[in-house]
């Protein structure tokens, strides 16, 4: 595909293939596990179309700051976030270079992000700087399979898979990019992703702490 269709693709198709991919079953059961766990003031990298809001428990969150760098998605997520009783501030900015205070927040949601952001170490730096000390990530994502067979099928189908899906990389390990950018897991739930969606691998949700 020529490089100006691509870039077309990326602005007008691109967020809404996302937007509908993320909004199925498999995801929204693991948003309902571990989304409503956010509190105080939360900081959401990768807010997209804002697909978690549905999940917050309003007595929770005293307002929610997300960041995405996708003005397309923010504009899908604009009519949902008027509509929360709680102060919702979208901010266009990528993740390796967050527009925030240090010790900003209460907690951190990065959901199927880790998998687009160019430079997820970056990030992770970012959200440690942002958090709070008795701050906590919480996070979902896909990644690499299992077995071998598949984690070479993921190798195969990746770069493919990126120029659709809005440059979702299919064979990063997000449980050791956590670990790795120095924050300690403390709760892990795994999920299974339904036949047609097998490329994504393993499903990870959990919380981690900064140190």
């Amino acid at each position: 595909m020529c490089q100006t269709c691509l870039s077309w693709y990326a602005r007008c198709v691109a967020p809404y293939f996302v937007h509908a991919g993320c909004s199925a079953g498999a995801f929204a059961q693991m948003r309902r596990r571990v989304i409503p766990r956010a509190e105080g003031v939360v900081v959401e990298v990768g807010f997209g179309s804002g697909l978690n809001l549905p999940y917050y428990d309003a007595a929770r969150v005293e307002r929610l700051v997300g960041i995405d760098p996708d003005g397309t998605m923010l504009g899908l997520a604009a009519p949902t976030s008027r509509a929360m009783p709680f102060a919702v501030e979208c901010i266009r900015a990528g993740g390796e270079s967050l527009p925030l205070a240090d010790g900003i927040a209460d907690t951190v949601v990065v959901t199927y992000a880790f998998c687009t952001i160019p430079d997820p170490q970056a990030a992770l730096s970012e959200i440690r700087r942002v958090l709070k000390p008795t701050g906590r990530l919480i996070f979902i994502e896909h990644g690499q399979a299992e077995g071998p067979r598949r984690r070479r099928w993921q190798q195969r189908l990746n770069r493919l898979w990126g120029s659709i899906a809005g440059g979702c990389h299919l064979n990063r390990d997000p449980l050791r990019l956590i670990g790795g950018a120095g924050f300690r897991l403390l709760e892990v739930q795994h999920g299974r992703f339904p036949l047609p969606l097998w490329q994504l691998g393993s499903h990870h949700a959990g919380i981690a702490a900064a140190g």
